[in-house]
């Protein structure tokens, strides 16, 4: 291996003079007083480059050092990021390549630097090839150390066996163990480029696109928003923290009284809870659990408390007091104590992780904490959106696709009645009611009707759920549970039959896609982003079921995730220009930043524009990105621009 330390600014220039992609890779320690605080090394709100290895060419790299403790560094460091900041990481004509590039697009942001188009991450490339015939890498198996060993053969020394507990700027960087471990990372990084760009052309070509135009973008993205994080008000947080124990205090002295003090739980789902509901009530075991043991979810107690309200109505408190427990409980240990347990003790706000990858659908995922399910302003008593609030002279701005799952699926589908209602900016779940009841489009939008609520309320329901070949059962499910409508099951039969007459190009879409996933096992969205179905040849009917439902919504959902992913890259290449813009958070398909007051319409204008772009030239249904801001994010206004 060539690998060398390069300590002046002359030789890193020449290393890269003429390299049109380049590997990159950071080393980082923490700054001196987070020292002993756990993972510090990694928020670059505590801790600095310790240095940087780039490879140009397989079997080559080099190191330079920025801020060893012990050592040679590069001499003017400043001169050095400045260097790079033109030449290399906002150089449209270089393709700067690393794996987890979201972790050094961070980095950078902190130092003012946008890593700019074309740029490559070797581990979202490798979540988009298979690590067999059926089954694409997840991100657990995307480990640089872990693909170096089983696509090369090599044998990467682990960060603990080189640094032996000490953090990498302790390292002499002219030490060959030091300069192996940094450059062995862009070497290998360089390398995965390579060998995965050469597997898309050979076996999936439109991955490579993906890879390169839609995840490599967003990975950057992704990295600006975890620098920026997300501002909350800690003092509300911790009034409501109280707010809620009272609460669940009250309600679970109200269930004893009932009860007799029976142990539920925090979420009332013990054993000795079902042994109190089945053994000591002897109410009818209505649901089981897949081991088929009585169940004691939502659904069984739903169930059970409608049972109770024909057969034994003094238990129907039980039920609604049980039940308003959980949610409560539910509300405390996710949103209140869970929110509370990330706020950064140095920012005093929360970083979550964000995976642009994290379903199989390429809809993204978050953890540490999961900002993803944050709840609705409707279905929220404690007001969990209200922790999230703009500091002095800042205003929160959210810009949501507006049913962007539905303009993709009328796409799909090509039903005129669907095209027709978007191209005129109609009202979809209107035109649903007016399908589904087979009643004049006037009355199914006439918001003074008495069926007005119910009807509309199906009809959204519809529209979510039947274009994924939802079956009666299923939407009568969904009625019941989340909307509260009790319906028959012949009820829904009639519903959905009803609308797919009425949308035919739905029913003959739905059929299509099922018969060829059938025969090729795989489904795709518009851009190619692939899906592996091997349930379609199951003899299990569930299973077959299953894998049915996913070919119908991997190209849905698929496709609006890529339609959003692609507005992140536009809002990166233009964030340069805007540095008063601080993309905070995504939630599903709704975007969430941070901006001056005074630059609110402005900040409008541009993200709309971002998000409301065509996102490849087939695509001719009407995309439109509602905004919303405010000096918190659970009192958005509505905004027009």
């Amino acid at each position: 291996m060539d690998y060398i330390c390069v300590t002046a600014l002359d030789e890193l220039k020449e290393y890269l003079k003429g390299a049109s992609i380049v590997a990159f890779d950071f080393e980082t320690s923490p700054n001196d007083e987070y020292r002993n605080e756990e993972k510090s090394a990694l928020d670059p709100h505590k801790a600095h480059i310790a240095g940087m290895s780039f490879s140009v060419s397989e079997g080559s790299a080099i190191y330079v050092p920025i801020a060893h403790k012990t050592g040679k560094n590069i001499e003017k460091p400043h001169e050095l990021m400045n260097y790079l900041k033109h030449a290399l990481f906002e150089n449209p004509n270089v393709v700067k390549v690393a794996h987890n590039l979201a972790f050094e697009a961070m980095f950078l942001y902190a130092k003012g630097i946008i890593v700019r188009e074309p740029c490559y991450d070797t581990i979202a490339a490798a979540q988009l090839t298979l690590k067999s015939k059926w089954e694409f890498r997840s991100l657990a198996d995307s480990g640089l150390k872990l693909l170096a060993t089983s696509l090369f053969g090599a044998n990467m020394h682990d960060f603990q066996t080189v640094t032996g507990g000490r953090y990498f700027d302790e390292l002499d960087p002219q030490d060959f163990e030091t300069i192996r471990y940094a450059c062995a990372d862009s070497d290998y990084t360089l390398r995965l480029y390579y060998r995965f760009n050469g597997w898309f052309d050979r076996f999936l070509p439109k991955h490579r696109y993906i890879a390169e135009k839609v995840e490599a973008p967003t990975a950057v993205y992704c990295g600006i928003m975890k620098y920026n994080g997300i501002p909350v008000d800690r003092d509300v947080m911790l009034k409501k923290q109280a707010e809620a124990e009272e609460k669940i205090i009250s309600l679970k002295a109200e269930i004893d009284e009932i009860t007799g003090g029976v142990n539920i739980g925090a979420n009332a789902s013990t054993s000795a809870f079902k042994q109190y509901l089945y053994k000591h009530l002897e109410l009818p075991v209505l649901k089981t659990t897949e081991k088929y043991q009585e169940a004691a979810d939502d659904q069984a107690l739903i169930m059970l408390r409608d049972w109770c309200q024909k057969n034994k109505p003094e238990l129907v408190r039980l039920f609604d007091l049980v039940q308003e427990y959980r949610k409560w409980g539910k509300l405390k240990s996710t949103y209140i104590d869970g929110y509370l347990e990330h706020i950064d003790n140095t920012t005093g706000r929360i970083h979550p992780d964000l995976m642009p990858l994290g379903t199989e659908t390429g809809r993204f995922a978050a953890r540490n904490p999961n900002l993803q399910n944050c709840p609705r302003k409707d279905n929220d008593p404690i007001g969990v959106r209200n922790f999230i609030v703009a500091p002095d002279g800042k205003a929160i701005l959210s810009l949501d696709f507006s049913q962007i799952e539905l303009r993709v699926g009328a796409f799909y589908c090509r039903d005129e009645k669907m095209l027709q209602t978007y191209h005129s900016g109609g009202d979809i779940h209107a035109q649903t009611t007016s399908v589904i009841y087979k009643v004049p489009f006037k009355e199914a939008a006439d918001k003074n009707h008495p069926h007005y609520k119910e009807r509309r309320t199906i009809a959204k329901n519809c529209n979510f759920g039947v274009f994924y070949g939802l079956f009666a059962n299923g939407l009568q499910r969904t009625l019941r549970f989340k909307a509260g409508l009790k319906t028959t099951k012949e009820d829904c039969e009639t519903i959905i039959k009803n609308l797919k007459d009425g949308y035919p190009g739905l029913a003959k879409w739905q059929k299509e896609t099922v018969k060829t996933a059938a025969n090729t096992c795989f489904t795709e969205t518009w851009l190619g982003r692939r899906r592996y179905l091997i349930g379609m040849l199951s003899e299990d009917w569930g299973k077959r079921s299953f894998a049915e439902r996913c070919a119908l919504n991997t190209p849905i959902q698929g496709t609006a995730a890529d339609i959003l992913k692609l507005a992140c890259g536009r809002l990166v290449a233009g964030l340069p220009e805007r540095p008063w813009l601080k993309p905070l958070l995504q939630i599903h398909d709704e975007l969430v930043f941070e901006v001056p007051e005074d630059k609110v319409n402005d900040a409008v204008r541009f993200i709309k524009e971002c998000m409301e772009a065509k996102p490849f030239p087939e695509f001719d249904v009407p995309i439109v990105a509602e905004a919303a801001g405010g000096a918190s994010f659970g009192d958005l206004k509505e905004l027009e621009v």
